[in-house]
């Protein structure tokens, strides 16, 4: 099956079982799926190539955890701009800005809400500084979290 973002790729019982496991610990070995799915590495191995080909899978990375390396505070900032226009540009120079880890044009009131870590609220002020010098940015909103209640990833 060919990658494409209008397609859509039917998943069988199988294919979770492996999706899950594979979420739950990216280091999973082949036998250890094998072994828990009923089928062989082989079959484990080319089904994981089909769900990356058809890109069901994007990629397997460790997660690291912000607050073990001093960065305590996430918030959200809505950014607003004076032209939708102005979108593409702001991406670029929200990708040189290393706080800045997600990013979603919008409806609503936003034209981009972004998620953001820093290592407090000094930085955070530091971060939103740069962020309202950037061109088009009228004005931005800011939401710290307090608490992150539910961390995980859509289960289908």
């Amino acid at each position: 099956m060919k990658n494409s973002k209008n397609t859509s790729y039917q998943l069988d019982s199988i294919d979770k079982e492996i999706i899950y496991m594979l979420m739950d610990n990216a280091k999973s070995s082949l036998a250890n799926i094998s072994k828990s799915v009923g089928i062989s590495t082989t079959a484990v191995h080319q089904r994981i190539k089909k769900l990356e080909q058809a890109g069901v899978i994007e990629t397997s990375i460790s997660f690291l955890n912000p607050k073990k390396i001093g960065y305590k505070v996430i918030s959200y900032i809505g950014v607003f701009l004076d032209l939708p226009s102005h979108y593409p540009d702001m991406v670029k120079s929200l990708k040189d800005i290393n706080e800045v880890v997600e990013a979603h044009y919008t409806t609503g009131n936003y034209t981009i809400f972004l998620k953001v870590i820093c290592k407090d609220n000094d930085h955070l002020m530091q971060i939103l500084s740069k962020l309202q010098q950037l061109k088009g940015v009228i004005r931005t909103e800011t939401f710290i979290s307090l608490e992150q209640g539910i961390y995980r990833q859509l289960k289908v």
